[in-house]
């Protein structure tokens, strides 16, 4: 049965679910209040990152954390002014630091990120988008062997959800490739990953595509979901109601005030990420590098190389911080010596964190018609796809051939 559905946010998930559910026969209003792609989805490492299915708390981070907070050259930095207030948060954020909390988060994320490259492929083909979508490798740096073997237990985690790798070390890596400083001696070569080349040109590429469809683009804030004896019928923006049959909430880390609206608190925080990006560089890396002593991608893009990491605990709305830019220049420069570039452009946006390092996908148990997809942490790029698809198979009727329990809704009644 053909349904209008508004999609509420146009970054990478909501236009993912605006296609899918055109696919499946559908009408779709897509809503954003900047425009699609100018979010998070604009500003993203790029990489999908299919093996990033271990999450940030881990065991150790209770002794590692608040090292890291006290080091410049660390890539954590605290806001300590918005400590008081997302303390709540970061303690059930940290009451998932450990090995059980990890296994269970990875086979569930290995669900929705494990066939990124693929996923795009499906939804991008076709669209104008998918010259974009680039299939890669996806590097792991270290300066040496014992700095890999420390990392042992994330990779015995990949390693049992199926992700395979390649040790390459000293003369093998430097044939692989040769930019790189004599430092970092060791990487970890996973092959079956994939880039985007311009994020937010792809995401805008795939709206296009959706309008060209027929989807209706508004541009405005959603501030209620309309509602008649307990299911969707329309959507509030600007004063005026837009009629619907169903609503899907794809807003990211802005998501939790219409949650909660649809019966869900979800302990949802930002995660401050950073980008640089150098235009023209001398050298472009070979394939996407994570340079694991700064938690940080370096990813080749169009005429620029993008460097994306950095977490800093701050809400949304204080300033940008200096020193995460600052730290980002002096690794990349320590980790290509000699690089140059003609121009910098630098970003700072907000990943949607949730403390259990898992999104919420699926309905409101309280609002039928009502649907959520967001708080997907540092995968969003990677994982968009897959969340559109399962949202238009629920939307639809249908039964994804997933468990999804690990992402209910109600699980933040």
């Amino acid at each position: 049965m053909t349904k209008t559905v508004a999609v509420i946010g146009a970054g990478i998930v909501g236009v993912s679910t605006a296609i899918w559910l055109q696919r499946d026969g559908h009408k779709v209003i897509l809503i954003d209040k900047a425009g699609p792609g100018e979010g998070t989805s604009h500003g993203n490492g790029g990489v999908l990152a299919s093996c990033s299915v271990v999450p940030v708390p881990g065991p150790g981070l209770w002794l590692k954390a608040p090292k890291m907070l006290l080091d410049p050259n660390q890539p954590l930095f605290m806001k300590w002014s918005y400590l008081p207030k997302i303390a709540p948060w970061l303690m059930k954020f940290m009451s998932h630091a450990n090995a059980a909390a990890v296994h269970k988060r990875a086979a569930a994320s290995t669900q929705i990120i494990g066939d990124s490259y693929n996923d795009h492929v499906a939804l991008a083909s076709g669209t104008g988008a998918e010259k974009w979508l680039h299939p890669d490798d996806y590097v792991f740096l270290y300066n040496s062997r014992a700095d890999y073997e420390a990392d042992a237990f994330g990779f015995s985690v990949r390693k049992e959800n199926g992700f395979e790798w390649e040790l390459l070390e000293d003369q093998a890596f430097r044939d692989y490739d040769p930019i790189f400083s004599p430092e970092i001696t060791c990487a970890a070569r996973f092959p079956g990953h994939g880039r985007i080349s311009d994020p937010g040109r792809y995401v805008k590429d795939l709206a296009a595509f959706a309008e060209a469809q027929g989807a209706r683009l508004i541009m405005g804030e959603v501030t209620d979901i309309a509602r008649e004896q307990g299911a969707v019928t329309g959507v509030r923006v600007g004063g005026e109601t837009i009629a619907c049959d169903a609503a899907v909430l794809t807003t990211g880390v802005w998501s939790g005030p219409l949650a909660e609206k649809l019966g869900v608190k979800p302990p949802l925080e930002s995660e401050r990420g950073y980008h640089l990006e150098l235009y023209e560089p001398s050298v472009m890396p070979r394939a996407p590098v994570m340079i694991a002593s700064g938690k940080f991608v370096a990813t080749p893009m169009d005429g620029r190389l993008r460097l994306a990491g950095i977490v800093e605990l701050g809400g949304l709305d204080l300033p940008p911080s200096r020193a995460p830019f600052a730290l980002l220049e002096r690794q990349i420069r320590a980790a290509i010596p000699g690089l140059s570039w003609k121009k910098t452009v630098e970003w700072m946006g907000h990943r949607p964190s949730m403390a259990d390092s898992l999104p919420i996908i699926g309905e409101s148990t309280v609002v039928r018609g009502a649907f959520m997809g967001f708080g997907h942490d540092h995968v969003g790029l990677t994982g968009g796809p897959k969340t559109g698809l399962l949202l238009s198979q629920l939307i639809s009727g249908r039964t994804p051939n997933i468990n999804l329990a690990p992402y209910a809704p109600d699980r933040f009644h």
